[in-house]
C-alpha cells in the first residue's frame, strides 16, 4: 500500500523511478526509449554493445545541460539495471553513481545459458511482451501515451514484415550461440577492470534463473572503491518501490549527486535482509561478501541410502536415474540445531552418461518436520526452493584464474563430449542464497535431468509472468538444445573414498 502513496503515477513507466517521487527532491529523471523501440527509430538490438554506447552518449548528454550539475546517476530495475553494468565499463565523463537493482551483469551465464544450458522461456515470453509490444513504427497498432494522447512506439504504422526486419531475434540469436566466447556475448560483457563508478548494487534471494548472480558478481568483481550490496526477498519489482528500497535510493544518490553529508558513507558495505522460513526477513549488516565468518561446510552424498550428510562415504556406491527425470534426491536427517546459511554454493559430482552429453539440474532445498517442501516467494515464481544450479557436463571445463572453492567459474568455450559410461568430475556453480534452517527441519539436495517443480498451487497472479511451477519462466526444454537422443539417456552418480561427492555450503556461526 506505501507504493502508490504520494503519487498519481501519472509519470510513471515500467521498472524505472516514480518522477513525483523523485523531482521534488531536486533531482532531473530522464527515461530515453532505446534504439528501435518507442519513439526512437532504428533497429532492436537487445543489450548490444550499440545500445550501451547510446546510453553513454545519453549520459553525456545530461551532464550538460543547463537544468544539471554535471552529476549523473543512473537507476532502474531488471533491464534498465543491467545495462548500467556496461554502460558503468565505458566510463562516460558525467557518470557519477549507478544502482542496479535487480540487475543480471552476464547475458550468457546469468539468464540465457545456465550452465551452458539454453534457457528458452524467459527470453522468449519477456522479448515478444516487453521489447517488441512496442518496438518504434507499431503506430496505431500500438499504446496510446495516456499524457498527450500520441501513440507511444511512434506515428508510423510497418507492416509486420518492416517490423520484423527492423529488429535481431533475440531468442534465436541466444539458441544460435551456445559459447561464451561468441561475439555476440563478449560484446555484450562490461569489462569489470573498468567499473569504477560508485554503486549500490542491489540482489533478491528469489532471482534464481536471472539477475542475482549479477548484483552479486558486480559488486564484487567491480573495481570501484565505493561499493555497496544490498540483499533481499519477495517479488521481483517490489522493493524497488517500497519505502524501504526507496530511502537506500535516496541516501546514495543524495550524497553521491548532490553532495549531502547523510552519513551514506557510513552505511554498512553489506546490508541483508536475513530469510526464514514464512517470508520472514530479519535485516543484518555485514562489512563483506561473501562473509569471511563463513564455515563453508561439505555435505556428502551417498547414492547408496540417498542420506546427506557430514560424514565423507567410506565405500563406493552409485545411482543411476534418466536424462529427462526427477532424478534423485538426498536428504539430511532432521536437524539437531537451527542452521544458517548464507552465501555462494558450490558442488562436486562425478558422473557418467550413457550418451554423449547430459544436463544436470541441482536444487537446494528444505523440508519442516512433517516433511513438506519449503518454498519461497520469488521474484517471479511463488514457490520457489532454497537455490539452484545448472551444468552441461559437455562444458564442464574451469577458468582457473576465475574459479572458486565455493564458486566454480566455467569457460564456457568449447563442448568437451563425453565417452559413454567413463566417470567425470564435474564442479557445479549454484547461487547464493540465505535462509536460516530451524531445527527438526532437513535439507536436501536433489539432482535431476529437468527443471524443478513444485508438487503444489502455484496460482499467484504476477502479471505477464505467471502460471509457473518453481523456476518461474526460467525453464530449459527447447529440443533444438535438448535433442532427447543426446540429453536423454541414463546419467550415473557416484560416491566413494576416492570421489567424494558433495555439496559445499555456506554456514554461518
Amino acid at each position: 500500500p506505501e507504493v502508490p502513496s504520494e503519487t498519481t503515477n501519472k509519470y510513471q513507466n515500467w521498472e524505472v523511478v516514480d518522477p513525483e517521487k523523485w523531482v521534488p527532491d531536486d533531482y532531473v529523471c530522464v527515461r530515453v526509449d532505446s534504439r528501435g523501440a518507442g519513439r526512437s527509430p532504428g533497429v532492436i538490438d537487445i543489450w548490444s554493445g550499440r545500445e550501451a554506447q547510446d546510453l553513454a552518449i545519453c549520459v553525456d548528454w545530461a551532464g550538460v545541460q543547463s537544468w544539471s550539475n554535471g552529476k549523473v546517476g543512473l537507476n532502474g530495475i531488471s533491464y534498465y539495471a543491467e545495462n548500467q553494468w556496461q554502460c558503468a565499463a565505458l566510463q562516460p565523463k558525467h557518470l557519477t553513481a549507478i544502482c542496479p537493482w535487480e540487475g543480471a551483469a552476464d547475458y550468457y551465464r546469468d539468464m540465457a545459458h545456465h550452465g551452458g544450458i539454453f534457457c528458452n522461456g524467459f527470453t522468449k515470453v519477456w522479448s515478444e511482451a516487453q521489447v517488441y509490444s512496442v518496438q518504434h513504427g507499431r503506430g496505431t497498432n500500438g499504446f496510446r501515451s495516456s499524457m498527450n494522447g500520441d501513440w507511444v512506439s511512434g506515428p508510423i504504422t510497418l507492416t509486420e514484415e518492416e517490423l520484423g526486419a527492423n529488429r535481431k531475434n533475440f531468442y534465436e540469436d541466444c539458441l544460435a550461440n551456445k559459447l561464451d566466447t561468441d561475439q555476440f556475448w563478449t560484446s555484450r560483457m562490461p569489462d569489470w577492470s573498468k567499473v569504477k563508478v560508485p554503486m549500490l548494487s542491489s540482489a533478491n534471494w528469489g532471482g534464481q534463473g536471472l539477475h542475482p548472480r549479477g548484483n552479486f558478481e558486480g559488486f564484487v568483481r567491480s573495481v570501484s572503491k565505493d561499493k555497496w550490496l544490498e540483499v533481499h526477498g519477495i517479488e521481483h519489482w517490489t522493493h524497488f518501490y517500497t519505502n524501504y528500497g526507496m530511502d537506500l535510493q535516496k541516501r546514495f544518490f543524495a550524497y553521491f549527486l548532490k553532495g549531502e553529508k547523510n552519513g551514506w558513507n557510513k552505511q554498512p558495505k553489506v546490508q541483508l535482509q536475513v530469510r526464514h522460513p514464512g517470508e520472514k526477513f530479519v535485516e543484518r549488516h555485514e562489512k563483506e561478501w561473501p562473509l569471511k565468518r563463513t564455515k563453508w561446510t561439505k555435505f556428502f552424498l551417498n547414492p547408496e541410502d540417498l542420506s546427506l550428510s557430514t560424514k565423507t562415504q567410506n565405500k563406493m556406491s552409485k545411482v543411476t536415474y534418466g536424462g529427462f527425470s526427477d532424478g534423485v534426491t538426498f536428504m539430511t536427517p532432521p536437524l539437531k540445531k537451527e542452521i544458517e546459511i548464507t552465501g555462494p554454493i558450490a558442488s562436486k559430482l562425478f558422473v557418467s552418461s550413457s550418451t554423449s552429453d547430459a544436463d544436470l539440474f541441482v536444487i537446494l532445498r528444505a523440508f519442516s518436520p512433517d516433511m513438506k517442501e519449503v518454498t519461497f516467494q520469488g521474484a517471479l515464481d511463488p514457490k520457489t526452493p532454497l537455490a539452484q544450479g545448472w551444468l552441461r557436463v559437455s562444458h564442464r571445463k574451469l577458468d582457473k584464474n576465475l574459479s572458486l572453492p565455493y564458486r566454480p567459474y566455467h569457460t564456457h568455450d568449447e563442448e568437451q563430449p563425453l565417452a559413454r559410461g567413463k566417470v567425470y568430475e564435474v564442479d557445479v556453480e549454484v547461487w547464493p542464497t540465505c535462509i536460516v534452517i530451524p531445527k527438526g527441519y532437513r535439507l536436501a539436495f536433489s539432482i535431476r535431468g529437468k527443471d524443478y517443480v513444485y508438487p503444489g498451487d502455484s496460482k499467484v497472479d504476477l502479471g505477464k509472468f505467471s502460471g509457473w511451477t518453481g523456476v518461474g519462466p526460467f525453464q530449459h526444454n527447447d529440443t533444438r538444445d535438448r535433442p532427447p537422443e543426446i540429453f536423454g539417456g541414463d546419467v550415473t552418480l557416484r560416491a566413494g573414498p576416492k570421489e567424494q561427492a558433495y555439496v559445499l555450503l555456506p554456514v554461518i556461526p
